[in-house]
């Protein structure tokens, strides 16, 4: 049996959405990310949402509104895949980061002792789809001791008066949290639509703006909208209609946008999302959970409490006392009777860039912990009950085979 990790689920509703899109004759631009972004607004109760060509680009866009630049600080987890921090570091500031929890998502406490004066931006990430703990960030961010650190060096920054809190949720679309959805829980939500994702667009990404008073968030949606487009005061799809052809180009803006032809596979996938889409990510997700619980080494991850469950984006398996080499080997062993499985994340500290700028993986054990005894477990709508008894019983044979327990 031959059963891939993460297939994009297309069906014949998003075949035909897309073909709509390519007969229209308008591909970029246009009707369909509007539509895209409207049902986006109503399904996390956000009040404007703006479309991008990426997560990591829709990151840089609210980083750089918010005028952080060289100099400043923002703090990430350490365990996250490259793009959380890389969003940091190509508007210039420095990622700051910190460790993670048991459940793989930002110590709160870790965030506590790393700000400083220079932090202008936490970016928590919803690691799986498990969302992180924001009523503690956000009593975090409001303590007196730290918005005497909080030093405004912009009019956004001014306004808000405090530390940004902008949600990497690329893994948590159609979570809950403290019984609402993921995207009102931070200042700012970014979500993904990458291929890999629950709701995909190919590649693709959404700005969720939920800002206090006295912002406006539709204020805020129309000015990222240009940024997003060159700065340019029309958009292609206006300025392709009879006589609107003039515009004027009134910020150095971005090439940001996301493309109807892109949209419209998410606009298809969004109105069977909730009752179809996420509904069988849980059959799969609740199948592994009860059928590694007979297990004394597996550490299964966290997916439901009171008020607050996961998207179910990836199953996160650990194995309890294993080195990462004992890792690798079941890995191998399970490729080799077919399953396709995959490791979420090599800390950032691992990797070669983020070595070389002076990071070292020893300041992060739990991070460390965490990813040498993971293994991710195809999990998505299209597997059928038989494929996920297969797969339950090649990881505990791979796993007997490298560690007898």
């Amino acid at each position: 049996m031959k059963i891939p990790f993460s297939p994009p689920y297309i069906d014949e509703s998003v075949e035909n959405e897309v073909l709509e899109s390519l007969r229209s004759g308008w591909i970029t631009t246009g009707p369909k990310v509007k539509a895209l972004e409207e049902e986006v607004c109503k399904y996390t109760s956000v009040e404007a949402a703006l479309g991008t060509n990426s997560a990591t680009s829709a990151m840089m866009l609210v980083l750089h509104w918010f005028g952080i630049t060289r100099g400043d600080e923002v703090i990430v987890p350490a365990y996250t895949y490259c793009a959380t921090a890389l969003a940091v570091m190509h508007i210039g500031a420095k990622p700051v980061m910190v460790d993670v929890g048991e459940d793989f998502n930002i110590s709160v406490a870790a965030i506590e002792a790393a700000i400083t004066e220079k932090t202008k931006a936490i970016i928590p990430v919803d690691f799986a789809g498990w969302p992180c703990d924001y009523d503690a960030i956000q009593q975090l961010v409001n303590k007196p001791s730290v918005l005497q650190k909080f030093h405004p060096q912009s009019g956004q920054q001014q306004k808000l008066g405090r530390i940004l809190i902008m949600s990497d949720a690329a893994h948590s679309f159609g979570a809950v949290y403290q019984n609402k959805r993921t995207g009102i829980h931070a200042d700012i939500t970014v979500f993904s639509f990458h291929a890999v994702k629950n709701l995909t667009t190919a590649e693709g990404g959404m700005i969720c703006l939920h800002l206090p008073a006295p912002f406006s968030n539709h204020d805020i949606y129309k000015t990222l909208r240009l940024w997003s487009l060159n700065g340019q005061t029309k958009d292609a799809f206006s300025k392709s209609q009879a006589g609107g052809w003039r515009y004027d180009i009134v910020y150095a803006g971005f090439k940001m946008n996301l493309p109807d032809v892109c949209a419209a596979i998410g606009l298809a996938q969004i109105r069977k999302y909730q009752d179809v889409l996420l509904q069988e990510r849980k059959r799969v997700f609740d199948f592994y959970s009860s059928s590694f619980s007979k297990y004394t080494w597996a550490w299964l991850p966290p997916y439901d409490r009171q008020g607050t469950s996961s998207s179910y984006h990836l199953y996160p398996l650990r194995i309890h006392t294993i080195t990462e080499e004992q890792r690798d080997l079941i890995i191998e062993k399970i490729a080799s009777e077919g399953v396709a499985v995959n490791v979420h994340f090599i800390p950032m500290p691992m990797l070669t860039v983020f070595k070389n700028a002076g990071y070292e993986i020893g300041n992060y054990p739990q991070s460390y912990k965490n990813y040498a005894a993971e293994i991710s477990l195809p999990i998505y709508p299209q597997l059928t009950q038989e494929e996920c008894n297969y797969i339950v019983n090649v990881v505990a044979r791979s796993v007997q085979l490298v560690t007898p327990l």
